[in-house]
């Protein structure tokens, strides 16, 4: 420093070299403040280390104490349950002591019943001796109805045995009447089956030679348009003309079908599927019904008997044709004749 003011004085103007002593005092300053800071930082980290592990060891401790108490707790409640256990179970030894005190009462006074009653027992003992002979007696006369009933039960089994001999042969008779009558239905159904063709042979002959009038198997069949009008169950007058030429061939035909054979004419209304409601015909099966009931009103009106002609509706529930085509519809709406047996 003395150098420095001496510098300064001799050359009147130099001030770095103070410059650079001040900078190295700086210098040193920082340096020393930085050493403290450093051994400061040093003594901080180890005192906080220290205290970490403290906290550490604190908190084992906690955790350890708080298993203790959750043991203690667990161990607690396992007391309180027993205690409620053993007092439940005390109350019920109480209860049962009560209740055995009650039965011993019961026991006694049910024992000395008892002794009162074989005092009473043996007095009638003596007394029953004296009725023993009079029992055997009965037991004898008891065995000997034994004996009579076994004879009766003898008796009833052959009058059984003989009973099962008449019903076999009465069930080999039914058999034999059974299978008489079929072989007799079968004929009279064969009979009935000549008529029937010999019936649709002359409705062959006299009815017109029209494409919608036509024999199906067992059932002649009239479409509905050569009888009715649509959606009309009066026969109109080129069906009159035709249910006269069926009502002329079944009144000759009933003259040669022997009376023994109990035969029908049925007559089946079919409509299509195409719906009505009118107020005189509320749906098909209406419709259907009051066709097949008008072509049997006139055929009653020709001469065919009553008691000869059935009249059935199917509605649309009976197609011959399921396709939902104008022909088929025309092919469904019709009237079908079987000649059957009753």
């Amino acid at each position: 420093m003395t150098l420095a003011r001496r510098r300064i004085r001799g050359s009147g103007a130099d001030y770095w070299p103070g410059f650079v002593d001040a900078m190295a005092s700086l210098l040193l300053v920082l340096v020393f403040l930085l050493s403290v800071f450093m051994i400061t930082q040093f003594l901080l980290a180890n005192d906080l280390a220290g205290q970490k592990d403290t906290l550490s060891k604190l908190e084992a401790q906690i955790a350890e104490l708080s298993d203790l108490l959750s043991l203690e707790k667990s161990r607690k409640s396992a007391l309180e349950t027993r205690l409620g256990t053993l007092s439940d179970t005390l109350d019920q030894l109480r209860q049962n002591n009560a209740e055995l005190s009650g039965s011993l009462e019961k026991a006694e006074n049910v024992a000395r019943e008892r002794a009162g009653r074989i005092a009473s027992l043996k007095s009638d003992l003596s007394a029953a001796g004296a009725e023993n002979a009079a029992v055997l007696a009965r037991i004898e006369l008891l065995n000997q109805q034994i004996a009579a009933l076994r004879r009766q039960l003898a008796s009833l089994q052959a009058a059984l045995e003989a009973s099962e001999t008449r019903d076999k042969t009465a069930r080999e008779e039914i058999k034999d009447l059974g299978a008489r009558l079929n072989a007799a239905l079968a004929r009279q159904v064969r009979r009935l089956e000549r008529y029937r063709s010999e019936f649709f042979g002359r409705l062959r002959d006299i009815l017109s030679k029209r494409s919608d009038i036509q024999i199906v198997g067992d059932r002649f069949i009239f479409q509905s348009e050569v009888l009715f009008a649509k959606g009309d169950a009066a026969l109109n007058a080129d069906g009159r003309r035709e249910i006269d030429k069926l009502a002329a061939a079944l009144n000759k035909l009933a003259g040669e079908i022997p009376d023994d054979i109990n035969w029908v004419l049925r007559v089946d209304g079919h409509t299509d599927k195409d719906p009505i409601a009118t107020p005189e015909f509320p749906s098909n099966w209406e419709l259907s019904t009051a066709r097949a009931i008008s072509v049997v009103r006139h055929l009653i009106a020709d001469g065919v008997a009553p008691r000869r002609l059935v009249a059935a509706g199917f509605g649309e529930f009976q197609p011959l044709d399921p396709e939902d085509t104008p022909a088929a519809f025309r092919r469904n709406r019709r009237i079908e004749l079987k000649l059957t047996e009753r």
